[in-house]
C-alpha cells in the first residue's frame, strides 16, 4: 500500500473527506428505518446481555441460521460493529449513522489509494470524487444496516491492495498473500459479496501482471504470434501459479465455509412477490433476469429516481421478445461486446485499465445477478457499493481519454464544466435524498413517488403510520396496497390487523379469511407439497388470536394453531399461542405439553419459559414457577411480563432474602415502562412488607395517578394509612376506591370503621355496612358492625335484634357473643333503671 507520490496527494485527500462530510452531514439526524427496525432496534444478538457466540450462530437480523425464516445472511462482523455502537450509546441512531459516515470517507480514502495502483492520481482523483458524492450510496451510507456494505468494501480494498503488493514483491509476498486471505474472508464475513475480491484478484494477476488479454486477442485474430510475449515470459511463472492457487483454494475454503454454514437449513423462503422473475416461466425469467442489470446500470448513469424497494410489481417481467425491453438488453449488449473487441485490438495500457474497471463493476455484482442462485429483492440500490466502484473509475478513464484527446480548450473547458455540475448535481441529489431517510413514512413515500405500482410500499407507510397509532390512515394504505396487489397475502393481513386495532372484529375476520383464501390448495386428490413464506404464517394466529376473544370459539382458535404448526412445525409463536389457548380452555397439562415441545425448537425462547412459569403457578407451584421465570429472565434479562411475575411470586412467597432482587427487578421494569402501574403498585407491597411505609405511600399514589381507578392501589393504600393512624387521610382513597367499585365490601369495611371510630358520622356508617349487606346478605363482619352503629346511637334494643341476627349467621364467633352479652347486661340496667 503506497500513498500517492504527487504534490497534491494531501489536497486530494481534504478535499474527498470534505465532499464526503457535507453530502452526508444531514444523514446524522436520520432514525431507524427499514430494515435498520430488525437488523438493530429489534436484533437481540447487539444487546450485551446477549451470549456473544450467538453471533457466529443467528444471521444478520438474529434468527437463527437452521430456521426457516432465516434470510440465510451470514454477517457476523456487522453485528459485532453494532454490538459495539450499542455499548458506546445505546439505540441512538445518530452514533450508528455517525460510523457508517466515518467508515464512508475511509472507503473513499482506500478506493483512493487503490485507484493509484492502476491509473494516475489525476484520474484516481476523478474517479473517488465521483464515490463519494455519488447518489446510489445513500442506501449504504445512510441506512444503518448498509453498515454491511462499508465494512465490506474497506476490507474488500484492503485485500486488493495487499495482492498488488503481493504481485511487485516477489521474493517476499506471503505475508501479503496471508493478508488478502484473511482480508478477503473478512469482505465474507462483513457482506457475502465481499468474496467477490478474489475473483478481481484473479483477473489482476491475468491481466493487470501477465497481460493474458493480449495472448487471448492474438489467439483469436493472429496465430502466428498466440504465444506469451516476451514481457510475459519474464514474470516469475512459478510466483504467480502459487498466487493464482493460493486464491483458488482460498476462494473454495470461503464457499466451502458458506455452504457449511447452510447445511440442515432450507434456502431462504422468497415468494413471487420478492423476486416475481425467479418463480416465472423460463424464457420471462432469462429475458428479465438480463434486463436487470440494464436498470442497475441506467441507476448509475442517472440516480435520479432511487427507491427503497424495488420488489413486487415495480418492474414488470420482460415477458417476451417482442418487449419493447429487449432493445435495451441488445444496445447494452452491443456497446459491451464493442467495448471488448476494442480493448483486445488495441492491447495498451488503456485497455487494461478498462478491462480491470470493468471487471470491478460486474464481478462484484454477480452474486445478485440471479446467475448461481435467486436472491430476494429485484434491485437493491446498496449492493452497487461496490461495484459502483468500478463504474466511477470507468467514468473517469473515459472522461481523461476524451480531455486528452481533445486539443480544443474551449471543449476541454466544457469537459470540466460538465464534470463540476454533475459533481454538483450528485451531491445536491444525494443531500436531498438523505433526508428521505429520515424516518419510515418518509422513505416510504419517497418510493411512491418513482414505484406508485409497489404494494409492499403502501404496506410499509401503512405500517409506519400504524406505529403512530393513525389507524384509519394505515387503513386507507393497506386497502390501496391490495387493490395495486390482489393477491398479495400481506395486504389483507395488515387490514385485518388494523381493522382489529379499530376493534372493528367483524370485518377483521372477513379480511383474515380473504387472506387465507389466496394461500396455495392442493389439487383434487393430491397432496399439497410447497413451502409457505414465514411471514403468511402469521395470518393463522391473527385469525386465532381474533377468535379466540370469544370463549365459545376456544376450539376453532385452537385448530387454526395448529394448521399453523402443521405448515411448519418449528413455528415457535404458534405453539406459545396455542398453549394459551389451552391454559383458557383449563387444559393445563396439554398445555404444559405444547410449550414443551416448543422448548425442543427453540430452547432459548423465553416466552417459552415465561408460559411454563405461568403453567407452573397455575398448578399451584410457585417455586416451580419461579424458576421458569428466572430462566426467561436469563435469556432475556429485560422480559417485561417475567420481571413483573418473578417479583410478585417472590413478594407471595415470602422470600426475604430475595426481596432486594424483587425490588431490583421491578425498578428495572419501571425504566422499561414507566407508565405500567402495576410495578408502582408491586413496589409499594413491598415496601409495606419491609415497614418503610414513606416509600409505600410513594409508590401507591404513583400507581393511582396512572390508573385512578386501580382498586388494589386505592385499599392498600388506605390500610396502610389507617395502621399509621391517619384515618382521616385514608378517607380520600376509599372514597375514591368506592367511586369506582361500589361493591368493595373490605374498603366499605374500613370506611364504614373510620365513619365510627373517628368522624363520628353514624349515618354514614350505617350506609356502609347496609351496602355491604345488600351485596351479601350473609356478611357476618358487615352485620356486626352495623350492629355496632345502633349501639353507638343508644338503640340498644335494635342493636341486640342486630348482633342476634349475626350470631345466628356466625354460631361460633365468640366476639358477637360477648358483644350480645353486653348489651343485653346494658338492657337490663337501663330496665332496673326505670323501675
Amino acid at each position: 500500500m503506497e500513498f500517492p507520490s504527487t504534490k497534491n496527494a494531501n489536497l486530494s485527500i481534504c478535499i474527498l473527506i470534505i465532499a464526503c462530510s457535507i453530502c452526508y452531514f444531514n444523514s446524522l439526524f436520520c432514525g431507524f428505518v427499514f430494515d435498520d427496525v430488525s437488523a438493530i432496534r429489534d436484533n437481540k444478538d447487539i444487546l450485551p446481555t446477549t451470549p456473544f457466540i450467538n453471533i457466529f450462530l443467528n444471521d444478520f437480523w438474529g434468527i437463527p441460521m437452521d430456521k426457516e425464516q432465516s434470510h440465510k445472511s451470514y454477517r457476523p462482523l456487522c453485528v459485532i460493529s453494532f454490538r459495539l455502537n450499542y455499548l458506546l450509546d445505546g439505540l441512538n441512531p445518530f452514533s450508528y449513522h455517525l460510523v457508517n459516515v466515518i467508515l464512508h470517507l475511509l472507503v473513499t480514502f482506500l478506493y483512493y489509494l487503490t485507484c493509484n495502483n492502476y491509473v494516475n492520481a489525476k484520474i484516481s482523483f476523478v474517479a473517488s470524487l465521483i464515490f463519494a458524492v455519488h447518489p446510489i450510496h445513500t442506501e449504504a451510507v445512510t441506512g444503518a444496516v448498509g453498515r454491511a456494505e462499508l465494512m465490506s468494501s474497506i476490507f474488500f480494498l484492503l485485500a486488493l491492495l495487499c495482492y498488488d503488493k503481493a504481485c511487485k514483491i516477489e521474493k517476499d509476498s506471503t505475508k501479503f498473500m496471508f493478508s488478502t486471505g484473511i482480508l478477503a474472508s473478512l469482505a465474507m464475513l462483513s457482506k457475502e459479496l465481499g468474496v467477490t475480491v478474489i475473483g478481481l484478484c484473479i483477473l489482476h494477476e491475468l491481466c493487470i501482471v501477465h497481460n493474458m488479454h493480449k495472448v487471448i486477442f492474438r489467439s483469436l485474430f493472429n496465430s502466428k504470434e498466440a504465444s506469451f510475449s516476451s514481457e510475459t515470459k519474464k514474470k516469475t511463472v512459478f510466483g504467480s501459479s502459487m498466487r493464482l492457487l493460493i486464491l483458488i483454494l482460498t476462494l473454495v475454503s470461503l464457499l466451502l465455509f458458506r455452504i457449511h454454514l447452510m447445511q440442515g437449513a432450507n434456502l431462504p423462503v422468497f415468494t413471487k412477490f420478492d423476486n416475481p422473475a425467479s418463480l416465472s416461466e423460463t424464457i420471462p425469467r432469462y429475458l428479465t433476469y438480463m434486463y436487470l442489470p440494464c436498470l442497475n446500470l441506467w441507476l448509475l448513469l442517472c440516480p435520479s429516481d432511487l427507491c427503497c424497494d424495488w420488489t413486487m410489481g415495480t418492474i414488470p417481467l420482460v415477458s417476451s421478445l417482442a418487449d419493447s425491453r429487449v432493445l435495451v438488453i441488445l444496445c447494452v449488449s452491443l456497446v459491451l461486446f464493442n467495448l471488448l473487441h476494442v480493448i483486445f485490438k488495441s492491447c495498451d495500457n488503456f485497455s487494461k485499465q478498462i478491462i480491470f474497471a470493468s471487471s470491478w463493476m460486474i464481478i462484484p455484482f454477480i452474486p445478485a445477478s440471479n446467475i448461481f442462485f435467486p436472491v430476494g429483492f429485484v434491485i437493491a440500490e446498496r449492493i452497487l457499493y461496490i461495484p459502483s466502484m468500478g463504474f466511477c473509475l470507468l467514468v473517469s478513464l473515459g472522461f481523461y481519454k476524451i480531455f486528452n484527446q481533445c486539443k480544443v480548450t474551449n471543449v476541454r473547458k466544457l469537459l470540466v464544466f460538465s464534470y463540476t455540475i454533475m459533481l454538483f448535481a450528485h451531491s445536491l441529489k444525494t443531500i436531498t435524498r438523505n433526508s428521505d431517510w429520515m424516518d419510515e413514512q418518509s422513505i416510504f413515500l419517497s418510493g411512491l413517488k418513482v414505484n406508485a405500482k409497489n404494494a409492499k410500499l403502501y404496506n410499509n407507510v401503512g405500517h409506519a403510520l400504524e406505529n403512530l397509532k393513525k389507524y384509519n390512515e394505515a387503513l386507507i394504505l393497506f386497502k390501496e396496497a391490495a387493490n395495486v396487489q390482489p393477491d398479495d397475502i400481506g395486504a389483507h393481513i395488515n387490514i385485518g390487523r388494523t381493522l382489529n386495532s379499530l376493534e372493528k372484529f367483524n370485518e377483521a375476520e372477513v379480511a383474515y379469511r380473504s387472506a387465507k383464501r389466496l394461500l396455495p390448495r392442493a389439487s383434487p386428490g393430491q397432496k399439497l407439497v410447497t413451502r409457505i413464506a414465514p411471514n403468511s404464517l402469521n395470518l393463522f394466529l391473527n385469525l386465532g388470536n381474533l377468535v379466540a376473544r370469544n370463549m365459545s370459539r376456544l376450539e376453532e382458535a385452537d385448530n387454526l394453531y395448529k394448521q399453523a404448526i402443521a405448515m411448519r412445525s418449528d413455528y415457535v409463536q404458534a405453539y406459545i399461542n396455542r398453549g394459551d389457548v389451552l391454559l383458557r380452555m383449563n387444559r393445563t397439562e396439554d398445555a404444559l405439553n405444547i410449550y414443551k415441545q416448543a422448548l425442543k425448537y427453540d430452547k432459548n425462547n423465553a416466552d417459552i419459559h415465561y408460559n411454563l412459569g405461568v403453567v407452573a403457578l397455575e398448578q399451584g407451584k410457585p417455586d416451580l414457577g419461579l424458576t421458569y421465570l428466572n430462566k426467561a429472565l436469563e435469556l432475556e434479562p429485560s422480559h417485561p411480563e417475567a420481571l413483573l411475575n418473578s417479583a410478585i411470586v417472590i413478594q407471595e412467597l415470602g422470600l426475604n432474602k430475595l426481596k432486594p432482587l424483587a425490588v431490583e427487578r421491578l425498578l428495572k421494569l419501571k425504566d422499561i415502562q414507566p407508565e405500567n402501574e402495576k410495578v408502582y403498585f408491586n413496589l409499594g407491597m413491598l415496601a409495606t412488607d419491609e415497614d418503610n411505609v414513606f416509600e409505600a405511600e410513594v409508590w401507591f399514589r404513583q400507581a393511582i395517578k396512572l390508573k385512578e381507578d386501580f382498586r388494589s392501589a386505592l385499599f392498600n393504600l388506605a390500610l396502610l394509612l389507617a395502621d399509621q393512624h391517619r384515618p382521616l387521610d385514608a378517607l380520600a382513597p376509599l372514597q375514591q376506591l368506592h367511586h369506582y367499585h361500589p361493591t368493595h365490601i373490605k374498603g366499605l369495611i374500613l370506611l364504614g370503621d373510620i365513619f365510627t371510630n373517628y368522624k363520628r358520622d353514624l349515618d354514614q356508617a350505617e350506609n356502609c355496612y347496609m351496602r355491604i349487606l345488600e351485596i351479601d346478605p350473609g356478611h357476618v363482619q358487615g352485620q356486626h358492625n352495623l350492629c355496632v352503629v345502633h349501639v353507638e346511637r343508644g338503640n340498644f334494643r335494635e342493636g341486640k335484634a342486630c348482633l342476634e341476627k349475626a350470631l345466628a349467621l356466625a354460631p361460633n364467633e365468640q366476639y358477637i357473643r360477648n358483644h350480645l352479652n353486653i348489651v343485653n347486661s346494658k338492657i337490663e340496667k337501663m330496665d332496673i333503671n326505670k323501675v
